[in-house]
């Protein structure tokens, strides 16, 4: 009871409650998490001797062995609740499924549930955790890049709803987030330029040595996978723990003291003024990474049309996006996504615009005093700038696909029918039924 504090004030008409609750987490950078020789994630699991893990369909095919024979080694029985997901998915539906396999689990009040999986799993299923009696405590365990470095640092979790991005959501902690960066030797390149976006956003307005180490080794910090992937070289592994480690650190740092947004001047939400408007605006949705990049870029271009920044370095963030193939324009991006996009975000803002602006390049400045006619002449100035670089500003592979979604995966695996019971072959005697879902297949042990 030391970490919770309240005073109770009498009032001329009633009371005034003033309270206070002590927050605490924990990260844990481990490689190799699920190998025997890394006994941390076992050793919270043993009190209750089973753990009830949300992932999915991908991270099960890839590593449902591995993590069963982890928890089998500790004698910790293990159940599973499959979830396809995308920002699609990322809905009511989804997150209530979960709640149900929770119920059918039976989760004790203090039990932390396992979440392993990118940050679209990690955002529903933890709000999946704060909504179940309220709160349920959760271990996360991040497995894209954009999920390592960004979606893990938050403690926002979410669902989309309607047209719109994370419009509902809660605040809830993760009782623990262990960072284990060999996930990344399976990720899709497309996936790892997708988190490259975040690490970018941070180091243009809060970390200059990331930026400059970013700008060292763009290319070969995807191609082999932040230094993850066989025979990458150990001076690219020895870079990309440290733009890693000071990126997180840099955003913990700036959002922890400001955990439930109280501050609406937030620098790490450089690139999210307009970005949660075009994100779901096509057909089949961006990439969370080159949406915020189209908006990183353009607000890059709408701080030189105002004279906050010089060419030389509004020029050296654009090539870095350029270099990295993260998108700097689309179709999408017109006068009237940038009206639509101001009118929603001033609401959240509580009616002032508040973009983050890198300036100087390692720091920020918050815009709040443009006009359409500005957004407009930058709008027109960032199209003829996007047009002298390579593919006219346009990203690789900056659309949502079978990857995001784990849909790919179940292609490969059979039917999911099939696809539970080659799992439980696979993952040896650990037995079960399927008890399926619209979004989601569960597997339970005898």
């Amino acid at each position: 009871m030391s970490d919770l504090h309240a005073t109770v004030a009498p009032t001329p008409s009633g009371f005034h409650i003033t309270g206070t609750e002590t927050i605490t987490y924990t990260f844990t950078f481990q490689d190799s998490i699920f190998s025997s020789s890394a006994p941390q994630l076992a050793k919270i699991y043993t009190p209750f001797s089973r753990c009830f893990l949300i992932a999915d369909a991908t991270i099960i095919h890839l590593y449902g062995a591995q993590i069963s024979s982890y928890f089998s080694t500790h004698g910790i029985a293990l159940t599973v609740h499959e979830t396809r997901i995308g920002e699609k998915a990322k809905t009511m539906e989804t997150m209530l499924g979960i709640c149900e396999a929770m119920t059918r689990f039976g989760v004790l009040r203090k039990e932390p549930v396992l979440v392993v999986g990118g940050g679209l799993v990690t955002d529903v299923a933890g709000f999946a955790c704060a909504a179940y009696r309220r709160t349920t405590p959760y271990i996360r365990i991040p497995t894209t890049l954009i999920g390592l470095i960004d979606a893990s640092v938050s403690i926002k979790v979410g669902v989309n709803h309607g047209a719109h991005k994370n419009r509902l959501g809660a605040y809830h902690a993760p009782l623990h987030t262990f960072l284990d960066f060999t996930f990344l030797r399976s990720l899709p390149e497309a996936q790892v330029r997708n988190g490259f976006a975040e690490l970018i956003k941070i180091s243009t307005c809060a970390d200059l040595r990331v930026f400059e180490l970013l700008e060292q080794h763009c290319e070969d910090l995807i191609k082999h996978k932040f230094g993850r992937a066989e025979g990458a070289r150990e001076e690219l592994r020895q870079a990309a723990d440290e733009v890693n480690r000071r990126g997180i650190e840099r955003m913990l740092q700036l959002e922890t003291p400001n955990l439930h947004e109280i501050m609406l001047d937030r620098v790490i939400a450089f690139g999210h003024t307009w970005s949660p408007t075009l994100e779901l605006a096509p057909k089949v949705p961006l990439r969370h990474g080159h949406a915020i990049s189209v908006d990183m870029a353009f607000s890059t271009t709408l701080a030189l049309v105002k004279g906050m920044m010089g060419v030389e370095e509004h020029q050296r963030i654009l090539r870095l996006f350029s270099r990295a193939g993260l998108s700097m324009d689309h179709p999408l991006l017109t006068e009237e996504l940038l009206k639509k996009g101001t009118e929603a975000i001033l609401k959240t803002r509580d009616g002032k615009l508040r973009a983050a602006m890198p300036v100087p390049l390692g720091g920020c400045t918050f815009l709040n005093d443009v006009t359409e006619k500005e957004m407009g002449e930058a709008l027109r100035k960032h199209k003829e700038v996007c047009m002298a670089f390579p593919r006219n500003g346009e990203g690789i592979d900056a659309y949502v696909d079978a990857s995001d979604t784990g849909e790919g995966m179940a292609q490969m695996v059979g039917t999911v029918g099939e696809k539970a019971g080659g799992l439980m072959d696979k993952i040896g005697k650990m037995g079960g039924q399927l008890l399926g879902a619209r979004q989601t297949v569960e597997h339970l042990p005898n």
